[in-house]
């Protein structure tokens, strides 16, 4: 798909990005930008990769114009690009909307103007039915997706929705590996509380699978096990030696659900089951106000949504098997000191 091609990451010092670079940079692709503002990353991924093929661009999607310089003879789009720490936007919430919202649209204008073939846009579970403002702001930018990629006629602009990338950084594995290392106690906010669970690689093909699959609008779900915040603690504790290690609850904090869900149940009654992953299409209704208004539908009240608390349950023994095809995880199991995931 991408033989003498050229791609550009947005936001791509991240975590995602990087996966992409272990995966494709020594494949047959012509190029890859690396578009993100932190330029001491973008230094640091220059010199761990030494590729002739990968090229970095200093800008910021809220600026369309450092957008639309990057962009210029490029095939193909990733937008990873946003703010997606739930605390931070909860305290500055405009901050997300200028990152989330009006930076995918400056990409995907620049995107259309351009004449990108494709363009594939990340969101998360925190946008169904969100209750923070970073799951807003991301809900707001699933529409603008859908909203742009109507007015488009050569550009195919969709969307992959996933859940929590397991021990990347900021996630709340690194915090247990080292409260346990610390000899501290680990603190759980629910013990019942559920989440989905995706390695990285896992992210990589459901990006892959909407960009070869996906039609304008459509967002891609990729179906993921869920588990207890107990349960991982419990197979954190055995893997690293210490299954007696205290674990102390300390409630749920601010803008936290119990369950988070994938696909809500208005989406699951037009999702298309494809196996492995959900298809939504986009809401292509007119603006005639009787399927608003007067009109309703009876599938809607019947239908359940896709949720960490409805997905297929892992154990402790099945949580260790998925913490283990991590090497973060490998290495912390072999005693060794490794930062998580960037």
């Amino acid at each position: 798909m991408f033989a003498n091609k050229k791609l550009i990451i947005t936001g791509g010092t991240g975590s995602f990005g990087n996966a992409v670079l272990r995966r494709f940079l020594n494949t047959d692709i012509s190029e890859i930008r690396i578009f993100s503002r932190d330029e001491k990353k973008q230094d640091d991924m220059r010199k761990h990769y030494n590729n002739s093929k990968l090229k970095f661009y200093i800008g910021d999607v809220r600026d369309y114009q450092s957008v639309l310089n990057s962009v210029r003879g490029v095939d193909y789009i990733f937008h990873a690009a946003a703010l997606k720490q739930v605390p931070s936007c909860e305290f500055h919430p405009i901050e997300a909307v200028k990152t989330n919202v009006l930076g995918t649209e400056n990409v995907l204008e620049a995107a259309i103007v351009s004449g990108i073939k494709r363009v594939v846009c990340l969101s998360t579970d925190k946008a169904v039915y969100p209750i923070n403002a970073m799951g807003i702001s991301k809900a707001m930018m699933e529409k603008v997706i859908v909203a742009k990629s109507r007015s488009s006629d050569s550009t195919v602009i969709n969307a992959t929705r996933y859940g929590n990338v397991i021990a990347s950084r900021g996630s709340v594995i690194p915090l247990f590996v080292d409260q346990i290392r610390a000899g501290k106690s680990i603190t759980i906010t629910d013990p019942n509380m559920t989440r989905f669970m995706m390695t990285l690689d896992d992210a990589v093909d459901l990006v892959l699978y909407a960009f070869e699959h996906g039609m304008p609008g459509e967002i891609f779900v990729q179906k993921a096990p869920a588990a207890t915040i107990e349960t991982l603690a419990q197979a954190l504790t055995q893997l690293m030696g210490a299954p007696e290690h205290e674990i102390r609850i300390i409630g749920t904090r601010h803008g936290e659900k119990q369950h988070e869900a994938l696909l809500s149940r208005e989406e699951m009654v037009a999702a298309q089951d494809l196996g492995g992953y959900y298809r939504i299409p986009p809401d292509l209704r007119d603006l005639n106000y009787g399927k608003f208004v007067e009109q309703g539908e009876v599938k809607i009240s019947e239908a359940m949504d896709y949720n960490s608390n409805n997905t297929t349950r892992l154990d402790v023994e099945g949580m260790k098997d998925l913490l283990m095809k991590l090497s973060f995880m490998q290495a912390i199991a072999r005693g060794e000191h490794v930062e998580p995931v960037e």
